[in-house]
């Protein structure tokens, strides 16, 4: 098996993994692993992206943020979308960073990047609208793209009205968390009404905030700090330190005010300010897990921009983690949505900086023999700042341990787990035969992203599977409500409003109904990306039952950017089985799909293709291309006859050859500027 086939395996099985504790940390406050086994398998995936640029995908959790927002709260689209920050963890990881933002803007090595340093709170993420100096909403960070009104519940935490002259809309971003003195305290009321207790500050603190009672807010003692901002009217200022002085002279709490906050001109100062804090850390009165590190210069900021999931000029140098040593009791199986078997550790209960955990997740069967892990062993554990630890290692084999014999039988539905050659999982075949797939398929296919079925969510999914009312997501939309209505809980109004909810769906975006069907490899980003390229329900369709390795449509998708093979071949399975054939036949015949929406429908280079060759002079091949598609535009990495603009730099090379030869437009740097401005 070649390095690329393994790589391949191991980037699906960490994708799936971390999408779902994506979805545990943002959505339900209950994360199953630590920050710091978390932060293993992010940095695993991004060195096999980095590895293997023909592998990465679009849809990867390396470019996406947290999870869809909850059907508890109202959801509101963020005027600016609230991403997240990529990590470094040693002092080689900060220095890379900045030399990253050298190349990208050009910079020499003389020439000073000013950072501005602040910790990294451990809480949750929070947005506040003010207009007039009012405070009107607030929402959380959800998705990233959409959060939850939680406008009532933060209304008690932040002021109600700004000091001074604060500009006539401001958006402030922030974290809400709770100190450790009033963490404690709580868990002692918990305990004394017979509650069950939090496990750390950061869940009490999310707990708290998501409550249907803004009064319950209220009586649990949050505090907040400001450390962004989404929508502004008006400027505050050329830098990220011009920012937080002026939000502090609104009368928002900063973190400024817990350690003095600097700006650092090199590596030495940066990392010396990351110690200075850590060696202080225990001696603040909340949580923290890290550094953050931010260019100063906004006009930087503005042409650094974002790549994927975060800004490229802003980076979280995370703290290291504890460890501690117990007992590896048992190894249960879990199947999951894809059918993935994962190995849950369950622990004897241990102390790790503060938190009791019990639970790890071990990967895989590779991982349990590479570390020769046994049930009984003494392992040692580590954490740093959540719930449940990794297992690093083994301590020691105990005289009665055992070694652990991975199932080669589903748990669930006792099909046969089977491991394809190259792949790192191993998987259950039953399809949707299988409850645990079966059951995660539906709640995907009616979740936010898909066809965001109000009434109809995860527990409402079980209950219909349970019951045979739902096998399959065309039973949706034949659901029987008269059956319905004779269940309990299940009245008139709930059963109107069920159906109401279910007619809407059936006017579904393309995108949506892309995303919905589960296939391996597509989230919402390719989702998107396909939905635009193909515009119509009827040319996806026909293009996608011709797909195969070497055809039109598969040369066409290959050569847009982003777009890999392993992506394409999970495309080309999925739409040559014939049960999903079926399945979506029998889904057409239902439902109305809509056309994919233009981006950016007023830019003049909206839907074309382009081509960047050749030594850019004025932004580098990043800022070009990132420039390029937010105006909509579609980067490929090869010329066609689809190809709408080549842009020639310096020392253009085959492409610009392969242009000349198709009758391409070919374009001067300067050129595509005047295009594009």
């Amino acid at each position: 098996m070649s390095d690329t086939q393994k790589a391949r395996e191991e980037i699906k099985h960490l994708m799936t993994e971390l999408r779902r504790h994506n979805a545990l940390y943002y959505q339900q406050d209950n994360p199953e692993i630590t920050d710091a086994e978390y932060d293993t398998m992010f940095r695993r995936l991004v060195e096999l992206e980095e590895q293997f640029p023909q592998l990465a995908k679009t849809d990867s959790p390396t470019k996406t943020v947290g999870a869809p927002a909850l059907e508890t709260f109202a959801k509101v689209k963020h005027s600016v979308p609230m991403l997240s920050l990529n990590n470094a963890f040693s002092e080689e990881d900060v220095r890379d960073w900045l030399d990253k933002i050298r190349r990208f803007l050009g910079l020499s090595e003389e020439e000073k990047i000013e950072i501005y340093t602040e910790q990294k709170i451990d809480g949750l993420s929070f947005s506040a609208r003010y207009e007039n100096g009012k405070f009107v909403q607030g929402l959380t960070r959800g998705d990233g793209e959409v959060g939850e009104n939680i406008t009532a519940n933060l209304a008690t935490i932040l002021p109600a009205i700004l000091k001074e002259n604060p500009p006539t809309l401001l958006e402030v971003r922030g974290e809400i968390y709770m100190t450790h003195e009033d963490f404690r305290a709580l868990n002692v009321q918990r305990e004394k009404d017979n509650q069950p207790l939090f496990s750390n500050p950061r869940n009490a603190a999310a707990g708290s905030l998501r409550q249907l009672d803004a009064q319950v807010t209220r009586s649990r003692k949050l505090g907040y700090f400001v450390y962004g901002w989404g929508e502004v009217s008006e400027s505050l200022g050329a830098t990220q330190s011009n920012y937080i002085q002026a939000f502090k002279n609104f009368g928002f709490e900063t973190i400024t005010d817990i350690i003095s906050q600097s700006v650092k001109s090199d590596v030495k100062e940066v990392v010396g300010f990351y110690n200075f804090v850590l060696e202080r850390r225990q001696r603040i009165n909340f949580d923290i897990d890290g550094i953050v590190y931010k260019v100063n210069r906004l006009d930087w900021q503005q042409r650094l921009g974002f790549v994927g999931r975060a800004p490229r000029w802003a980076i979280a140098h995370k703290f290291p983690a504890e460890q501690a040593v117990t007992t590896l009791e048992n190894i249960e199986i879990q199947v999951g949505r894809t059918g993935v078997l994962t190995p849950v550790a369950h622990l004897t209960p241990i102390n790790v900086g503060g938190v009791m955990v019990s639970r790890a997740t071990l990967h895989n069967e590779d991982e349990i023999q590479r570390k020769d892990i046994r049930v009984g062993d003494t392992v040692v554990v580590q954490r740093a700042g959540d719930v449940i630890p990794q297992v690093v290692e083994v301590r020691a084999h105990e005289q009665d341990s055992k070694a652990f014999e991975f199932p080669v039988t589903c748990p669930i539905c006792g099909s046969h787990a089977v491991r394809e050659e190259g792949e790192v999982a191993r998987r259950c075949t039953g399809g949707l035969i299988c409850k645990a797939q079966a059951v995660e398929r539906l709640k995907h296919f009616v979740s936010r992203g898909a066809f965001d079925i109000e009434g109809l969510g995860e527990k409402q999914i079980q209950a219909f599977w349970d019951a045979g009312l739902i096998k399959t997501p065309a039973d949706i939309f034949a659901l029987d409500y008269e059956r319905v209505g004779t269940r309990e809980g299940w009245g008139e109004k709930s059963v109107t409003n069920l159906k109401t909810a279910i007619e809407r769906a059936r006017h579904v975006q393309l995108h949506r109904f892309i995303f919905a069907l589960g296939i391996r490899h597509v989230g919402d980003i390719t989702a998107k990306m396909l939905a635009r390229h193909y515009e119509e329900f009827s040319r996806f369709i026909n293009a996608m039952n011709n797909l195969a390795p070497g055809s039109e449509a598969w040369n066409d998708l290959l050569s847009m950017d982003g777009m890999g093979e392993v992506a394409l071949e999970a495309i080309h399975q999925f739409f040559k089985e014939p049960h999903n054939a079926e399945l979506i036949q029998a889904l057409a015949a239902m439902l109305d799909v809509k056309d994919a929406e233009a981006v950016a429908k007023d830019s003049p280079v909206s839907g074309k293709t382009v081509v960047f060759t050749g030594t850019l002079v004025k932004m580098t091949r990043n800022e070009a291309k990132a420039r390029a598609e937010s105006l909509g535009a579609k980067v490929a990495g090869s010329v066609s006859a689809k190809t709408d603009y080549v842009i020639a730099g310096e020392e253009a090379g085959s492409k610009l050859k392969k242009a000349a030869e198709l009758g391409v437009k070919v374009v001067s740097e300067d050129e595509w500027l005047a295009i594009t401005s």
